[in-house]
């Protein structure tokens, strides 16, 4: 097809034309892959650790590279959020006031729609049950006491590994299903922390 558009053109053109084609699908190729498909995040903060570490000097940061994550940007087409899963969110109103950080969050999901959360002295019940939470240490562990709260229809009750350095849906309440990204399926940097998760 292109040799016929290109027919008559000294080879010159012909050549630049065929590399600027490829270099334009290239392009759109990544971009949709980003836009649909798989999108990269690096860890900003220690909400997550030791999950998913942050560079020092930042506060409470533990490591000396921030690690790089990918997110399936279409797992959310094919079911639903699943507790203990680790997502990527446009970061709620709220929570931009009370955070003070805009952009992505990267949290845990904890409370699904239609149940009851609740924190006391430090450890999560979910409909008055405790929730195993291997993932969170006993360091990383606060000591708060929270009310119950309901979570409605399409929302998620997110919370970071790191509960004492964590501004998560205790500050800020629940996260709509419209606001979720995808779920953090890799760490692909540092290449000590490479893993599928």
């Amino acid at each position: 097809m292109l040799d016929r558009l290109t027919k008559g053109l000294p080879r010159r053109w012909r050549v630049t034309i065929d590399w600027l084609l490829t270099i334009v699908g290239a392009i759109v190729i990544v971009l949709a892959v980003k836009q649909w498909v798989v999108n990269p995040y690096r860890i900003p903060s220690s909400s997550m650790e030791p999950t998913l570490l942050c560079a020092r000097p930042a506060d409470g940061c533990t490591a000396s590279f921030s690690d790089r994550i990918l997110a399936c940007r279409f797992c959310l087409r094919l079911h639903a959020p699943r507790r203990s899963e680790i997502l990527v969110f446009q970061t709620p109103p709220l929570a931009r006031a009370r955070c003070g950080l805009g952009g992505v969050y990267v949290k845990r999901v904890i409370g699904l729609p239609g149940e009851t959360w609740e924190e006391r002295a430090g450890r999560v019940y979910i409909d008055g049950r405790p929730l195993s939470e291997p993932y969170v240490n006993a360091d990383g562990r606060d000591t708060r006491t929270i009310a119950p709260v309901r979570i409605a229809r399409s929302s998620y009750f997110m919370m970071g590994d790191n509960r004492t350095d964590s501004c998560d849906s205790r500050s800020w309440g629940t996260v709509p299903r419209g606001s979720l990204i995808g779920n953090v399926f890799a760490t692909y940097w540092p290449p000590q922390r490479i893993a599928i998760r």
